[in-house]
């Protein structure tokens, strides 16, 4: 997979577009990189040519959720840490996406600092940054 971009690129996927807005302006504040996507789809057209090094993922998206997105990139060996984001209580699928490999799991409303912390472990658990 190669080195880290410097600073650390992590795509945001939020059909909300507020929240959306919010979180690609915390992480730039934070001085991380940032590409917003408001879809699971569009996220998957922007691969391979923008491939983050950590994944913000909504967990309820129109079209493909969170959940077949993660999928998704295991399918196609991308081996990115993901932190899901939800408003949802569903444990089932945060049970699916943490044995998938998912580095963190937030309720929204998402506190700041703990999304920020997140990230950072999942970068630095991130094999892709050997």
């Amino acid at each position: 997979m190669g080195l880290l971009h410097s600073p650390a690129l992590i795509a945001v996927v939020e059909d909300e577009d507020s929240v959306r807005k919010a979180l690609g302006r915390l992480l730039r504040s934070a001085g991380l990189g940032t590409d917003t996507y408001a879809s699971g789809e569009e996220f998957l057209k922007a691969l391979p040519n923008r491939l983050p090094d950590c994944l913000l993922l909504d967990l309820q998206l129109p079209g493909i959720n969170g959940l077949a997105v993660q999928s998704r990139l295991w399918q196609s060996s991308l081996r990115l840490p993901v932190v899901f984001i939800t408003a949802t209580e569903d444990l089932e699928a945060r049970e699916q996406a943490i044995k998938a490999g998912a580095a963190a799991w937030l309720r929204k409303p998402v506190d700041d600092q703990a999304l920020l912390d997140s990230i950072t472990r999942a970068l630095s658990a991130n094999p892709a940054a050997e």
